[in-house]
């Protein structure tokens, strides 16, 4: 292990890497990965026990650690109960991080590649951190996939857990993925509907610019020609706290205009900048399945016949064609797709760990649907569900999630 020290006004940052194996459990496969893992302490703070930070995705690296203001904007408030580890999961930020380089493996071997950077491994790399930290227990903070790698890590290695907090919603355990985007459907639909009636012209505006994407006539900046499905995932804003501004904007914008051209650019999610986010996007729903385009599959009829109702985190097998970016990761992506997942969670473990904390659920959640949370919070009798309608999916930016979920965890426990 490596460790080098920065500093940023009360903050002080050790930056660790340790070097770990790529594929757990095989001691006959000699690769090896670097993880990294950014340990925030603010002065007067080492004697506070850890907090690991595990964030969404997957594919996406920890947040950096900023002062003046503290950022991300959670941090303050960690930062007066723990030590905090911002975590870079395998394959991004400053660990060995996934990217063009693997093309070079081909379509077969970035596809074995992959199957080795779940939240199995995740957890499995967390471990080694943690014990490298020297301590024998830690509490955990996840976001989304951050929450799904968290529920791995009650499954397998619950006695390392003390505090567990979760936030934007609780994975379906045991559920097949298409029971789960079936659902998400129903709530990018009612999300869909809610935004066109608060803005009843802007269904039109969606219309007009989905007849130029048919027709070719929406190019992005970077070469792309916009297909109507790329358009559609637009939707994906509407599952955050402010983005519907974002939405407004393009559907005011002359979408002929250079302005509509870059802020389209940037809006639309599923970048080549972070791959495995698109490219094994629907395996973090895998809790023992083969996805096969589950999101494709199982669109309803009435998406079908009206492309003005917006999807959300639903990766679509014609992007690999249009897509410029994911252009050169198809043969991979149809590899992956057809991948049989080992199981991610243990409901009987999940049920004996006596984990103890609390979960920020979100009624209107498009993207982790209220309905299996539920199901699996009955499964975690020590974490105490918040169920709120006052943030959508990215709830744990606005600042004051965290607090409130420390505090329900310690309420809990002095009663």
């Amino acid at each position: 292990m490596t460790v080098t020290t920065r500093r940023l006004a009360d903050l002080r940052i050790d930056d660790h890497t340790v070097t770990l194996p790529l594929v757990w459990g095989d001691p006959t496969d000699a690769r090896t990965i670097d993880v990294h893992a950014a340990v925030v302490t603010r002065e007067g703070g080492d004697d506070l026990p850890y907090l690991v930070f595990l964030q969404g995705g997957p594919g996406f690296e920890a947040p950096p650690a900023f002062h003046a203001p503290t950022s991300p904007s959670w941090l303050d408030g960690a930062l007066a109960h723990y030590r905090v580890v911002l975590l870079d999961q395998r394959g991004t930020g400053a660990s060995t991080p996934f990217g063009d380089d693997n093309l070079a493996r081909g379509a077969e071997g970035v596809a074995e590649y992959v199957t080795h950077l779940r939240a199995d491994a995740i957890v499995a790399d967390a471990e080694a951190v943690r014990e490298s930290l020297g301590v024998e227990t830690w509490s955990v903070l996840g976001q989304s996939f951050g929450g799904f790698t968290i529920l791995h890590y009650l499954s397998t290695h619950a006695d390392s857990l003390d505090d567990v907090y979760i936030t934007g919603g609780l994975s379906a355990v045991g559920r097949h993925p298409d029971e789960v985007y079936a659902l998400t459907y129903d709530k990018m639909r009612d999300a869909s509907e809610r935004y066109y009636r608060r803005f009843p012209g802007h269904r039109d505006a969606m219309r007009e610019r989905l007849d130029l994407a048919a027709s070719g006539g929406i190019v992005l900046p970077g070469g792309e020609v916009v297909s109507v499905s790329r358009l559609r995932s637009l939707g994906m804003l509407l599952g955050t706290n402010d983005g519907w501004q974002t939405l407004y904007g393009l559907l005011e914008t002359d979408p002929r205009s250079n302005a509509f051209r870059y802020d389209l650019a940037r809006a639309l999610p599923f970048s080549a900048r972070n791959p495995l986010y698109f490219l094994f996007h629907e395996s973090s729903y895998a809790d023992g399945h083969a996805t096969r385009w589950s999101a494709d599959r199982v669109e309803p009829d009435d998406f079908l016949a009206d492309p003005t109702l917006l999807t959300g985190e639903h990766v679509r097998r014609d992007w690999f064609d249009t897509v410029p970016g994911m252009q050169p990761w198809r043969d991979a992506a149809l590899r992956v797709a057809d991948v049989e997942w080992p199981r991610l969670y243990d409901a009987d473990a999940l049920a004996a760990s006596d984990a103890g904390g609390a979960a920020a659920v979100y009624t209107g959640d498009v993207f982790v649907p209220l309905e299996f949370s539920l199901e699996t919070a009955r499964l975690l009798p020590g974490i105490t569900p918040w169920i709120t309608s006052e943030h959508e999916h990215n709830g744990l930016r606005a600042g004051d999630v965290l607090p409130r979920l420390i505090d329900l965890a310690r309420g809990r426990r002095m009663r």
